[in-house]
């Protein structure tokens, strides 16, 4: 897989096309899923490039990352562990205090309605932080 960056002038939105394109096999098919779904259930998503080439939702602030290892496609909540989770999707990254993970293995199947009400509850509580005043320093 060719290493893809910024400094060929492309979007992020390209870049990621771009990405999944040269995975060539299951986990450009389930992250390209994975995409269809977030912009689905937040149509305002922006899409980003970051770190040297991760994929990176978000709409006032992070949503999640999507990367892909050779056995799964991961998305990354970064903040999963504020998210009710009913359906159990977050398997993996669970001990930590802000992220959650999901891994999803080649065949492996998602509940499409959970993961976008997932999504939709990340950007409620990342409108909610934003729309809160800063705190003040105390003196």
């Amino acid at each position: 897989m060719k290493d893809l960056g910024v400094s060929q002038g492309q979007s992020a939105s390209d870049l990621i096309s771009e990405r999944l394109t040269a995975l060539g096999d299951w986990r450009g098919e389930t992250l390209g899923r994975m995409r269809a779904l977030i912009k689905e259930a937040d149509p305002d998503v922006v899409e980003e490039w970051k770190w040297r080439g991760t994929p990176v939702w978000s709409h006032d602030g992070i949503i999640c990352t999507g990367e892909s290892y050779k056995t799964i496609v991961k998305l990354t909540f970064a903040k999963g562990a504020s998210l009710h989770d009913p359906a159990g999707l977050f398997n993996a990254s669970l001990d930590g205090n802000v992220r959650r993970a999901i891994d999803i293995y080649a065949g492996g199947n998602i509940d499409e309605a959970a993961f976008k009400a997932l999504i939709r509850q990340a950007v409620a509580l990342n409108r909610s932080a934003r729309s809160k005043p800063a705190k003040k320093a105390k003196s």
